[in-house]
C-alpha cells in the first residue's frame, strides 16, 4: 500500500511566499494555502493538516488568534511561525501559545526543512562515536548540491525547484536578472537536467559580438558569401544541433537578426548567409537578459512577437542583496573553489567581517562576491579575516554596530534585553532540535561546545532547556 502523503497548510497573505514554499515542499508533501485566518480555520474544519506554516501578520485574524482557535478544538497540529518584522516579544509570545518553532523571513530553506523534519520525524539520531546526525528516512528530494549553484534562501530554492520542473521540457526559457546573478549557470543546469544532456551546450554572449558579424556567427555562412568568406563556416545554431543554444544578453540583438531568430523559433529552420536553401536542426533555445525587454519593446528596439516566443517560461534570478542568507555560504563556496590556486589557503571571518559581507548591497552580485573572495585569498595578510581587511566599499556599508543577534528586536526593548531574549530563544531551539545533545546544538549554532556552555550559564539555561529566574543561582 502506498504511504499517505502528509499535508502542510501555509497561511500567508503574500502569494509569492505561498508559491515559493509550495514549489519547495510539494515534492514531499501535499501543500495547500490560505490567505487569512478565517479561510485557514475553515480548511482545518474539513481536514486537519499534519503541519501548519503560519505568518503572524495575516488579515481578519492574527496568527496568535488562529493558534488559540485551533487549541479550542484540542488540535495538536504542530505550527511553525513565519516571522518578518515580528519583535522578540511577539516571537516568545507565539511560542508560549503553542508554536513549535519560528523561522525568520527571508527564509533559510535548509533551516525550514530541518525544522519540518525534526517536528514530523523527531530529532536526528546522533552517532555517539562520530557525533554525526543520521539523515531522516523522509529526506527531502531537492538535492543539496545543485551543480555549481549555491543557495539556501527561499528565493533560490524556488529557482532550483523551477529548473527541476522545466528542464525536462522543450519549452523556450527566458532567464532574467541583473549582471552577475548566474544566468549562464542556470542555463547549464537546464541543459544538464534535460534529455539533451548528452548533446552540446553552446553559449553566446550577444553583446560581445559586433553587429556586422552576429548573423554569420549565429547562422554560419557559405564560401564567398561576403569578403573574406574564404570557406564555409557552420554557425552556432548548427553546432548546437540536438543540444541547447544559450543566447545571453538577447536584448542586444539587432532587429534584423531578431527577425531571423523568430523565424527559427517558429519553423525550426534557418538560412546560412549566402545560402538559398533552408537548414533544419533540432535545438532548444534558452535566452537571458539583464534588461527590461518590455521597455525595449516600447522603445521599438525589440520585437514584441519575439518576446512572446522566448518568454514561454521565465526564470527570474534574485540579486544578491535580496538573498542575504546566501552570502556567507557563497563565500565559503568560493574559498573552497579558489583555494587550490592559493596553496590550499582557507580563510575564516570574524563576526564583524561577516556582518560587513552580509550588509553590503553587492551591485555586482555573485560575480563581485567571488572577486572579493579571490582578492582576500591573494592579499589578506592573515587567514582570519577582520573587518579592516575587507575592501573599503564593504567597510563603508557595514552595520557592525548592530549585532546580528538583535534580529528584528523592537526599539521599545532595551538593547541588552532584546539581545538576551533572542539569544536565549536561539539556544533553546537548538537544544530542542539536538535532543539536548550540547555538542550537536553547538554545531547548529556555529559555535564550540565550550562557548555554548558559557552562554547557557550566562543566560541561566539548564542542561534540560529550562530557563531559571534571573535572580536564581545556577549551580554548575
Amino acid at each position: 500500500m502506498q504511504e499517505r502523503r502528509r499535508k502542510i497548510l501555509i497561511i500567508d497573505d503574500e502569494p509569492s511566499i505561498c508559491q515559493s514554499l509550495s514549489l519547495i515542499l510539494r515534492a514531499n508533501f501535499d501543500v495547500s494555502s490560505a490567505v487569512d485566518g478565517e479561510e485557514a480555520l475553515g480548511m482545518c474544519e474539513l481536514e486537519l493538516p499534519d503541519l501548519i506554516l503560519l505568518d503572524m501578520k495575516i488579515p481578519k485574524m492574527d496568527g496568535v488568534e488562529v493558534m488559540r482557535r485551533l487549541k479550542e478544538r484540542a488540535s495538536n497540529v504542530p505550527i511553525i511561525v513565519l516571522t518578518g518584522g515580528s519583535t522578540v516579544k511577539n516571537i516568545v509570545h507565539a511560542i508560549k501559545n503553542g508554536a513549535h518553532d519560528f523561522i525568520n523571513k527571508p527564509f533559510d530553506i535548509e533551516e525550514l526543512k530541518t525544522s519540518i523534519s525534526v517536528i514530523l520525524d523527531g530529532p536526528p539520531q546522533v552517532v555517539e562515536d562520530e557525533k554525526v546526525p543520521v539523515p531522516s528516512r523522509r529526506a527531502f528530494n531537492i538535492a543539496a548540491d545543485f551543480g555549481p549553484m549555491v543557495g539556501r534562501s527561499a528565493s533560490m530554492a524556488a529557482v532550483f525547484a523551477m529548473v527541476e520542473q522545466v528542464a525536462r521540457r522543450e519549452s523556450t526559457v527566458l532567464i532574467s536578472g541583473e549582471s552577475g546573478t548566474g544566468k549562464e549557470l542556470i542555463a547549464r543546469q537546464l541543459h544538464e537536467r534535460s534529455p539533451r544532456r548528452n548533446g552540446p551546450f553552446v553559449a553566446i554572449n550577444c553583446a560581445a559580438i559586433p553587429e556586422s558579424l552576429i548573423e554569420s556567427e549565429l547562422f554560419g555562412h557559405e564560401k564567398g558569401a561576403f569578403t573574406h568568406a574564404i570557406e564555409r563556416r557552420l554557425g552556432q545554431f548548427e553546432l548546437a544541433d540536438h543540444g541547447t543554444l544559450f543566447l545571453d544578453e538577447i536584448g542586444e540583438l539587432s532587429l534584423a537578426v531578431q527577425v531571423k531568430l523568430l523565424r527559427f523559433l517558429q519553423e525550426q529552420e534557418f538560412y546560412r548567409v549566402g545560402r538559398a536553401k533552408p537548414i533544419q536542426i533540432n535545438v532548444r533555445v534558452i535566452t537571458a537578459t539583464n534588461k527590461h525587454l518590455e521597455e525595449l519593446i516600447k522603445a521599438k528596439t525589440f520585437r514584441q512577437d519575439l518576446f512572446y516566443r522566448i518568454n514561454v517560461i521565465n526564470i527570474a534570478l534574485p540579486p544578491l542583496r535580496d538573498r542575504v542568507d546566501d552570502i556567507l555560504g557563497l563565500t565559503a563556496h568560493f574559498i573552497e573553489k579558489l583555494s587550490r590556486a592559493y596553496g590550499g589557503r582557507i580563510l575564516t571571518f570574524s563576526e564583524e567581517a561577516r556582518v560587513g559581507l552580509s550588509s553590503y548591497a553587492w551591485p555586482g552580485n555573485v560575480r563581485e562576491l567571488e572577486n572579493v573572495v579571490e582578492s582576500l585569498l591573494a592579499l589578506c595578510p592573515q587567514d582570519h579575516v577582520e573587518l579592516a581587511h575587507l575592501p573599503i566599499r564593504l567597510r563603508n556599508h557595514s552595520t557592525v554596530e548592530v549585532p546580528a543577534l538583535t534580529g528584528g528586536a523592537a526599539p521599545s526593548l532595551g538593547f541588552e534585553e532584546a539581545e538576551r531574549l533572542f539569544e536565549t530563544e536561539m539556544i533553546l531551539r537548538a537544544l530542542k532540535r539536538a535532543n539536548f545533545v550540547q555538542t550537536r546544538a553547538a554545531e547548529m549554532l556555529g559555535i564550540t561546545r565550550r562557548i555554548l556552555k558559557y552562554k547557557m550559564d550566562k543566560l541561566r539555561i539548564t542542561d534540560k532547556g529550562e530557563v531559571l529566574n534571573p535572580g536564581a543561582r545556577h549551580e554548575n
